[in-house]
């Protein structure tokens, strides 16, 4: 009996008894998985949820650093909710990430706009309006300084 007992213990660790059945049920994982984070956060910040669109555009930059469109979004959702010291953050890693291009130059002459540094707003955006093909949304950003 006990011989019994211990060719049936044996026989049920043998590995041939095993499924091998590929299952569907686990999805495999994106390769950017700070897509989701980047797309909820664009989501967020066209509806002018900007702590929403902060929480979620920091989330993508934590996944991936190198991503300077999430970048963008972070500094300009700090802009928005007035956490300028966190913007210039996100600005200088968005400068390392992707160089001094144009629309991060506007976007850090508005910046400077929304806190009032006329001077320095109007630097930046005339440097941003010089290197701009379609100068549209810089030329807007300039009316508002002459307005403010």
């Amino acid at each position: 009996m006990a011989a019994m007992a211990a060719v049936l213990m044996i026989s049920g660790c043998t590995s041939s008894n095993v499924d091998t059945t590929k299952t569907t049920a686990i999805q495999p994982t994106a390769k950017d998985v700070s897509a989701s984070d980047l797309d909820q956060g664009k989501a967020q910040f066209r509806e002018a949820n900007y702590g929403l669109a902060e929480k979620h555009f920091r989330k993508a930059v934590e996944l991936k650093a190198d991503n300077a469109e999430a970048w963008m979004g972070l500094a300009a959702s700090y802009d928005e909710l007035g956490r300028f010291d966190f913007a210039d953050r996100a600005y200088d890693q968005l400068l390392k990430v992707a160089g001094r291009k144009p629309q991060i130059v506007n976007n850090m002459g508005y910046s400077q706009l929304l806190r009032g540094n006329k001077k320095k707003a109007r630097l930046l955006l005339l440097e941003a309006k010089a290197h701009m093909a379609d100068q549209t949304v810089v030329d807007a950003n300039l009316a508002l300084l002459a307005k403010s």
